[in-house]
């Protein structure tokens, strides 16, 4: 584990090799789960505002689910979450093909709104938890990405690098500047040890 500011970010951040390979596991991990996607407070406020746009790229049962619950509830673990339909699907997610895509990032694509989506979805496989004095930065293993496993190894591409666009929107470039330095100065240690 390496500290950068307030943030305390696991090895296996910097260690992993990772790229997202969606023509494999067709987006799966907006599907399956326990829970909605982690909402800040800012990106319910966000959801709301932009909700005319992303809509019409919603399925009937999504636009329900919100038209009913609202753009978030709480789970078990106390998070403001996206809500979820048929027990495990994102409100925000619909199906092209045997592929899932986000409505939200859909809309955004198509320069309808300027949100991208929730962090916490730009961020996945990473996952933030706050605590009182700092936020824990670790990689969330899961089955449903194996193959983004194997894509990141024969590309050699560390998740930290294949998620630079959104750890610059969480933390800002100067901290992924930061991330960057440690994690050079941790392989070339790591290399004149072998």
């Amino acid at each position: 584990m390496i500290q950068i500011d307030q943030t305390i970010v696991s090895s296996e951040v910097l260690d992993t090799q990772f790229v997202c390979d969606l023509s494999k596991c067709n987006g799966m991990c907006c599907v399956y789960g326990d829970s909605g996607a982690p909402l800040e407070d800012h990106e319910i406020a966000e959801l709301e505002r932009i909700y005319p746009k992303i809509k019409p790229y919603m399925t009937k049962a999504g636009i329900r689910a919100v038209e009913r619950h609202g753009f978030y509830v709480t789970d078990i673990a106390e998070e403001k979450v996206t809500p979820i339909i048929k027990k495990e699907e994102c409100v925000y997610a619909y199906f092209e093909g045997k592929s899932v895509y986000c409505a939200i990032e859909k809309a955004f694509r198509n320069k309808e709104i300027d949100f991208y989506k929730p962090i916490s979805c730009h961020l996945y496989p990473i996952r933030i938890t706050k605590y009182k004095d700092f936020e824990a930065v670790n990689y969330h293993r899961w089955d449903i990405c194996r193959d983004a496993l194997c894509l990141g190894k024969s590309q050699k591409t560390p998740l930290y690098v294949f998620l630079k666009e959104p750890l610059i929107r969480k933390y800002g470039a100067e901290w992924y500047e930061k991330l960057c330095i440690a994690a050079d100065h941790i392989k070339s240690s790591h290399i004149q040890t072998i």
